[in-house]
């Protein structure tokens, strides 16, 4: 399986710490990311998206509040146990993601059949590793997106 990547779309509505920190609880919380995988740092997953600091800074934060990932000094930042409770959804940050999705799907020149054709297509294929076709790495061709592979450093805790 390929590691998982995070991707920052400068041009959406969603702002860049929010994309990275739902993208990243989602790794979290379906598998991908699993109990003790050590994160990259603030400084160089902002390195990698082509972001100020302060926005991963944010995302992290975010992310450390919701018991997702824990940071300790000389350890770094890693992926926390999951919280036992089932983990509800915002409504208002899925409905956002489904426009912002929309909008670009359109843009593309997609009509409704084929946005809800790739929107099945994409549950269907539930985080399945990307072709190799399918770019992963830092940087982009797209210059309003820009990707990571998570987790860029470490590995699961010993």
């Amino acid at each position: 399986m390929s590691d998982p990547a995070v991707r920052v779309d400068t041009t959406s509505q969603v702002p860049p710490y929010e994309q990275i920190r739902a993208q990243l609880a989602a790794l979290i919380r379906t598998g991908r990311l699993v109990e003790g995988e050590r994160l990259p740092t603030v400084r160089q997953l902002a390195v990698d998206l082509g972001l100020a600091p302060g926005t991963v800074a944010r995302a992290y934060r975010e992310l450390e509040a919701a018991q997702l990932i824990r940071t300790r000094r000389g350890a770094g930042t890693r992926v926390a146990p999951l919280p036992d409770a089932p983990h509800g959804h915002d409504v208002h940050q899925l409905s956002t993601l489904a426009r912002d999705f929309t909008a670009a799907a359109r843009a593309l020149g997609a009509g409704t059949e084929d946005i809800l054709n790739a929107v099945r297509n994409a549950l269907d294929l539930e985080y399945e590793p990307a072709p190799a076709s399918q770019h992963t790495g830092s940087g982009s061709a797209n210059p309003t997106e820009a990707s990571a592979t998570i987790p860029a450093v470490g590995s699961r805790a010993r």
